[in-house]
C-alpha cells in the first residue's frame, strides 16, 4: 500500500482540532498514548535506505509497521507502508532479534485520530512539538490544508525521530 502524508507543526492545537470540527471532520480515536519503537540492523541497512521497521503500542494493541524509502516528491512524503497488529508483543522482538534486528530509538508521542472521508488526520503531541498529520490522496490533503490555512511551504516531509534528533531530544 503506498501512503502519501504530510505534518505540519501547529501553535493552538485546540483552535485546530475546533477547525476540523467545523468542516465536518469526525473523531475517531480520542487522545491516547504511543510508544514507538524503530529497529534496524546492526549495520543501520533500514536507515541508510531512509526504511523504517516499527513495533507501536498502544495499549494493549501492539502493530508491526514496515515503511519504504520515500519517493522524490517536492510537497508530500510518498512510501510503501505494510503494516499489521500481533498478538504478542512480547514474541515478536523475540523474532525481531532473532533475524539480527535490534532496538535503533524509541519516541513516544500522544495522538488523536480523525477522519473525513478517506483522508486521516491524526494530532500528534511530541517533545518535537504539535503536529498536524495529513494521510491520504493529495488532493484532498492540499484541500483540507488551505481550508485550515495551512501554506505548502510549512508542509514538513520529515519523521518524527528525525524531528525529535533536530530538537535535541535523544532518542
Amino acid at each position: 500500500m503506498t501512503e502519501t502524508e504530510v505534518k505540519v507543526r501547529i501553535d493552538d492545537l485546540a483552535a485546530l482540532r475546533t477547525k476540523l470540527l467545523t468542516l465536518g471532520v469526525v473523531v475517531m480515536k480520542e487522545r491516547h498514548f504511543e510508544e514507538n519503537t524503530l529497529y534496524d540492523f546492526r549495520d543501520r541497512r533500514l536507515q541508510e535506505r531512509r526504511e523504517a521497521l516499527r513495533v507501536r503500542k498502544v495499549g494493549r494493541k501492539t502493530f508491526l509497521t514496515f515503511k519504504g524509502t520515500p519517493q522524490k516528491s517536492r510537497k508530500y512524503k510518498i512510501r510503501t507502508e505494510y503494516e499489521t497488529e500481533v498478538r504478542s508483543a512480547r514474541d515478536l522482538v523475540r523474532i525481531l532479534q532473532s533475524l539480527g534486528l535490534a532496538e535503533a530509538a524509541r519516541y513516544e508521542k500522544h495522538r488523536t485520530v480523525l477522519r473525513k472521508g478517506t483522508l486521516l488526520i491524526c494530532l500528534d503531541e511530541t517533545r518535537a512539538g504539535t503536529f498536524v498529520e495529513f494521510e491520504g490522496e493529495r488532493e484532498k490533503i492540499a484541500q483540507i490544508a488551505r481550508a485550515l490555512g495551512l501554506p505548502k511551504k510549512n508542509w514538513i516531509q520529515k519523521s518524527y525521530l528525525t524531528l525529535l534528533r533536530e530538537a535535541g531530544e535523544g532518542v
